[in-house]
């Protein structure tokens, strides 16, 4: 059928159409660099490489842009305030550069721990301050801009259009502004494009107005239409960035003359006890530490666990449900594998009309606006009836159900890279397990059931323990 997604700028689901055939061309906002990432930070990103991992199944080009903030975002999200990673140098006694470099690398360690592909280009704002500077200029010479005191900033009220994507009026908008804030501005709406710097200001780049910085919102604008140009497919990020970060960046391209993106798409917030997760409020679980603590596909299953429009309410009761449903998929996995080269030839017709019903569901919910949890639903309704048939299955239906894990689960999903795949269990469980089993086998011998006992050592076999009947008894080893 095709993917439909929900376009957010259109309010409801449409399909799918590419600019060029064959070709795809996403940006992502990506994170502002002044922290570790927190959990809410990983929803995002994941949700966002199933996207492109769906196109490059399809076998589209994707270029998949995802910037880094490092300068221009101010501690009340507008234009007040001080720069969030100038802050955060201030409290580390650090360059601001050295922050954004710490913190960059710190996220970046993060999504890789958890599947997610790199981005095919990963701007950062400071290095493309030539590229603000002249969308900022033309925003100017076209009469959509103003200088005050050596800033710039964005008249909100000459672009009519202004709050098309949020759906926010600009009288309503205009009734609710503090007029107090900025005076100098023609209207408490407008936005900076262009800070001045103020004295002792760290960050600050020579420009024709004077030293300063970028404001927040020009920064995107100006590198997804440099490096996937005008009228490219897609545009993503958080529901917080709708308004008015999402906003600003159609107004700036549009009243500059270029066509910004066709499609917009935008993933609800994580929640910890009901609220928002946050740097700003301290309301948050640190990424790492959940990473340290739990299998980190488990938590990517988590997360994908709930619609990617919906908002998420994270709990520990959840990770560990959570990592028993993963569990089970990543053993039904490994035992395809390991049970494929000792299968006889042949095809079992029973599991390969159970693979077509599963492929059919799951591609079903990722192209109906990417259900991620309809699309791991099809794999658990595919699950019983997978373990009844596997004792007799044959082996070209096992390479075939090994492909469709590696397909779906691991080339969509992103849940089951070759790392979870070649992990064997340790430890004194692995030992107290297989000593069980090995008396369970000793007892069938003594009882001259001597299938049953063949029975044991061949499905240890097939799990990757060999077993060695000695003078000493039987020994074990991992193959």
């Amino acid at each position: 059928m095709g993917l439909v997604i929900y376009d957010t700028l259109q309010r409801k689901k449409v399909p799918f159409e590419p600019a060029v055939k064959g070709h795809v061309g996403i940006y992502v906002c990506g994170p502002t660099v002044y922290a570790d990432p927190h959990l809410g930070h990983a929803r995002g990103p994941i949700v966002y490489d199933v996207l492109r991992r769906y196109f490059l199944h399809q076998g589209y080009k994707v270029r998949f842009v995802s910037n880094i903030t490092d300068v221009g975002h101010l501690t009340d999200d507008a234009d007040q305030g001080e720069d969030k990673i100038q802050r955060r140098a201030k409290l580390e006694q650090l360059e601001p550069m050295e922050v954004a470099e710490k913190y960059t690398w710190s996220y970046f360690d993060a999504m890789g721990a958890l599947n997610v592909l790199r981005p095919s280009i990963a701007p950062r704002a400071s290095g493309h301050i030539p590229e603000q500077l002249e969308l900022t200029q033309r925003l100017l010479d076209l009469g959509f801009a103003y200088l005050r005191g050596g800033s710039v900033y964005f008249r909100v009220r000459a672009f009519p259009e202004y709050g098309k994507l949020s759906g926010k009026r600009l009288e309503e908008l205009r009734a609710g502004a503090r007029v107090e804030v900025r005076e100098e501005k023609e209207d408490p709406l407008d936005f900076a494009l262009w800070k001045a710097a103020e004295p002792g200001h760290l960050m600050r780049w020579k420009s024709p107005w004077g030293e300063g910085y970028p404001g927040w919102h020009i920064e995107c604008t100006a590198m997804s239409l440099k490096y996937l140009g005008e009228g490219f497919d897609l545009h993503a990020g958080g529901i917080d960035l709708q308004f008015p970060h999402h906003e600003c960046e159609i107004a700036q391209a549009e009243a500059a003359g270029y066509r910004f993106a066709r499609h917009w798409m935008h993933h609800n917030h994580v929640l910890l006890e009901g609220e928002k997760m946050a740097k700003s409020t301290g309301n948050l679980v640190l990424l790492h530490d959940l990473l340290k603590a739990h299998e980190p596909m488990a938590l990517r299953f988590y997360l994908l666990q709930t619609h990617y429009r919906s908002p998420m309410d994270f709990s520990f009761q959840g990770l560990e449900a959570a990592k028993r449903g993963y569990t089970r998929l990543l053993q039904a996995y490994r035992e395809v594998r390991a049970r494929k080269a000792q299968a006889p030839s042949g095809t079992t017709p029973e599991l390969e009309r159970a693979l077509d019903t599963l492929e059919k569901a799951f591609m079903e919910a990722i192209e109906d606006d990417l259900s991620t949890p309809e699309a791991l639903a099809a794999f658990f309704t595919f699950l019983p009836e997978f373990h009844r048939l596997l004792p007799e299955a044959r082996r070209e239906s096992l390479e075939r159900a090994e492909g469709v894990f590696h397909t779906l689960g691991e080339g969509i999903l992103g849940l089951f890279p070759e790392r979870v795949l070649e992990e064997k269990v340790s430890g004194p469980l692995l030992e107290g397990l297989i000593a069980l089993l090995l008396e369970l086998r000793e007892e069938a011998r003594r009882a001259r059931d001597f299938a049953k006992a063949d029975l044991i050592r061949d499905r240890l076999k097939a799990l990757g323990v060999i077993v060695e009947d000695t003078k000493e008894g039987p020994k074990w080893r991992l193959e």
